[in-house]
């Protein structure tokens, strides 16, 4: 999704309306009428919010997919991920069976400085038990969110410690960070991942990038691969970072808000080749990104064709604090190609079902079962072709590798079994793990790097680097996920499991590095595996794919 401010715009179309429209005034009317109506004349007794919400979703439903209604109670958590924060007590977890664990406590954060450490199980908040109760997870959550400066009460079990210890915890905000990993692939090549574009992604992307050049970087791949977008200014900003002065980023125009531009201004990181990795899910701002880093020439897209979401959405707030999400303009790329795909107002199921489409078409084994017309082909300054119609088309095509994932793989994985022998796992093991790849040295070094203080890249590194040469999944931790199997009633023979060992196994290893490091160490565990990964490698190696480019940005 895109979002813009809307109060001005909203207010002067409403006038504009009361002053020249008469028949809109008629349906306002027919509304209210029908409304009241029902609230008071119907033969049982009914909610007034829920008939008037219910009346909201249905206007909206015949409309746009995009275009929605969010009750009050649901606009904050819906809004963090882009406001880039949250109030609460500041840790990441996983839950076990019905226990929370503690993987990490935010660096900083509230729980770590009471002294609450990565392994503990949290089972009583404000002396109610949360653990061994059935509770729902968004329960949980309930108890242990609040606002900033409250205290909360943590009933927390410690691994060789008797009892329950208690944490009396003062609540604080707790960033939202939208950039899962960064690193250096090799010694030129640095490496960023995007899960959305939220208020402080440009922030994140800036601190993640003034590292990466300080060892070394000077080429870039940056992953949007399952971004769904977010903010508009987030794309914009950070489109900004590599393009030159005045060069067209994105326009949106609507038949009420107009067309608006939005350009590249001096500056932005010193940087020689950029290649965006892009998928089927990758979306709305991140498809801003892709489209100005191609249309401009100044980056090549390796991947399959995007989602293809080009509509603008503005928030209109409503007096309850429920808020509607209402697409008032397409976006397009600086040659003038909108990314929406088609849809059909009014129908969301066969909208949704688009992936599905893709695959059955045979269009995310093979590009060329994509037929663009000449109406959807544009020219970039390079005189690169680009096509519009629906997604960005990548430069360079990845098909979808439907053998990666075994069955028994996927399986153990929609069951919980593979996330839960991790858990189970390092509870008996964290300890050793940490003293042997010395965790205590890489947390000291990457809290000196947050506090922007200098710091040695050899502990940063050296612990994590030891981890991926030596470590092998042991077979303590093979004989828990097989018992796992068989409490969920999964079958399997033999050669089935042969099959599936390798990537297990990764799989496994990488869970383990991101509970005992961060999600970057994940990614950079996986990411040899990803083919996309693989494809953004050899074409940044790849000169002649970025000779036209090249050519055009040195002009």
């Amino acid at each position: 999704m895109v979002l813009m401010s809307a109060a001005a715009a909203l207010a002067a179309q409403t006038q504009k309306n009361a002053n020249n429209n008469n028949s809109d005034d008629l349906q306002l009317r027919k509304l209210f009428y029908a409304f009241s109506a029902i609230n008071q004349l119907y033969v049982d007794k009914v909610k007034a919010d829920k008939v008037s919400e219910d009346a909201i979703k249905g206007m909206l439903k015949e409309l746009d997919p995009h275009s929605v209604f969010i009750p009050a109670k649901d606009v904050e958590s819906s809004n963090e991920v882009l406001t880039g924060s949250f109030e609460g007590i500041g840790v990441q977890y996983n839950m076990n069976e019905d226990t929370l664990i503690v993987i990490q406590p935010v660096s900083g954060g509230p729980s770590e400085k009471v002294g609450i450490i990565a392994g503990d199980k949290i089972v009583t908040v404000n002396d109610s038990a949360i653990a061994g109760v059935k509770m729902s997870r968004e329960e949980i959550m309930k108890r242990l969110r609040g606002p900033k400066n409250t205290k909360v009460k943590l009933g927390i079990i410690r691994r060789g410690v008797d009892g329950i210890q208690t944490f009396n915890v003062i609540r604080d905000k707790i960033p939202v960070y939208t950039i899962d990993a960064s690193y250096m692939i090799d010694s030129t090549t640095g490496y960023v991942r995007i899960s959305s574009f939220g208020a402080t992604t440009h922030d994140e992307f800036m601190n993640a990038a003034k590292e990466l050049l300080k060892e070394g970087m000077k080429d870039i791949i940056i992953d949007l691969q399952g971004n769904g977008g977010g903010y508009l200014q987030a794309a914009v900003d950070m489109s900004n970072e590599f393009l030159n002065n005045n060069e067209l980023i994105v326009y949106t125009d609507g038949r009420s808000a107009g067309r608006h531009n939005y350009r590249a201004k001096s500056g932005g990181i010193n940087i020689n080749k950029v290649v965006v990795l892009v998928d089927g899910y990758t979306a709305s701002a991140a498809e801003i990104l892709s489209g100005a880093l191609q249309d401009n020439d100044r980056g090549i897209i390796v991947g399959r064709r995007t989602f293809g979401k080009g509509l603008v959405q503005r928030p209109i707030d409503l007096p309850d604090g429920s808020v509607i999400r209402l697409t008032v303009a397409h976006y397009y790329s600086p040659v003038g190609r909108c990314f929406q795909k088609p849809y059909t107002k009014g129908d969301k199921k066969s909208y949704d079902n688009d992936m599905l489409d893709r695959l059955n078409s045979g269009e995310l084994m093979n590009a060329d079962s994509i037929h663009f017309p000449d109406s959807l082909k544009f020219t970039t300054k390079a005189g690169r072709i680009v096509y519009g119609g629906g997604g960005i088309m990548p430069d360079v095509y990845v098909p979808l590798d439907t053998t990666q994932y075994t069955r028994l793989h996927r399986e153990l994985a929609a069951k919980s079994c593979i996330n839960l022998t991790i858990l189970k796992w390092l509870d008996n093991n964290r300890k050793s793990i940490a003293k042997e790849y010395f965790v205590d040295a890489y947390r000291k070094a990457k809290a000196k790097q947050v506090e922007n203080k200098n710091y040695n890249y050899d502990d940063l590194h050296k612990g994590f680097e030891l981890f991926k040469q030596k470590f092998e999944v042991p077979q303590s931790m093979m004989d828990i996920l097989l018992d796992k199997a068989k409490e969920e009633k999964i079958e399997y023979t033999d050669s089935a499991l042969q099959a599936s060992l390798p990537q297990i196994k990764l799989n496994l290893k990488a869970l383990v590095a991101r509970d005992i490091w961060d999600i970057s160490a994940y990614y950079e565990i996986m990411n040899p595996t990803n083919e996309i990964y693989k494809k953004g490698l050899e074409a940044l190696k790849d000169e002649n794919i970025f000779k036209d480019i090249k050519k055009n940005n040195e002009q």
